[in-house]
């Protein structure tokens, strides 16, 4: 099955492949170009909804018709920072930010609070669209975000999370360790179930 993934972010696309192994994964851009995406919803699920829809409904223009169309919107959310960043994580420190930029944010926030660490959490929503079906489901991920980073393994915020049960941040961990227990392997195992349903 064509799995056609509803993300420009090169992160996100190689981890669905790790995650994928056995299907064949696409970018979207691979068929359709580029093509930018409004993330105006106000939840990871109506980001993650409208991405999926968009991509399935440009794929139908062209003719394209048997795949299946994953999405996902996922953030980090601080609740001392009334759940800042959220949804507006990839944005966090502006329209064309940088993970870096990010991170910086982030960091000037928490430090603006005198915290070096404070509890987090991730969030991934995973929107799956197949023969005009819409499905979401969920994965989360908790932790602590600290005023710093350490490592280089990831994206986003990883270098700043450490996970519960864990002393080191995401950053540093290999990912076949974090994708044991990570927000998205969590909600791609429930897509999983519900792609063994429907196909």
């Amino acid at each position: 099955m064509k799995i056609v993934i509803a993300s420009a972010n090169q992160g996100k696309i190689k981890e669905f492949k790790k995650l994928l192994p056995n299907d064949e994964v696409v970018a979207f851009s691979e068929i359709l170009g580029k093509l930018e995406i409004e993330e105006d919803k106000d939840s990871f699920k109506g980001n993650a909804i409208k991405k999926a829809q968009t991509i399935f409904d440009e794929l139908e223009k062209k003719g394209i018709k048997d795949c299946v169309v994953i999405s996902d919107d996922s953030g980090i959310s601080v609740p001392v920072l009334n759940n800042e960043p959220g949804v507006y994580s990839a944005r966090y420190a502006g329209i064309n930010a940088t993970d870096k930029d990010n991170n910086q944010k982030l960091i000037q926030e928490l430090n603006r609070l005198n915290l070096e660490i404070t509890p987090a959490f991730y969030t991934a929503c995973i929107a799956i669209v197949y023969k005009n079906e819409v499905y979401s489901v969920h994965g989360f991920m908790y932790g602590d975000v600290i005023n710093k980073e350490l490592g280089t393994n990831g994206f986003g915020y990883d270098p700043m999370f450490i996970p519960k049960g864990f002393s080191k941040t995401l950053g540093e961990l290999d990912f076949e360790v974090k994708q044991e227990f990570s927000h998205r392997n969590r909600a791609l195992k429930l897509a999983k179930k519900v792609l063994d349903v429907i196909l």
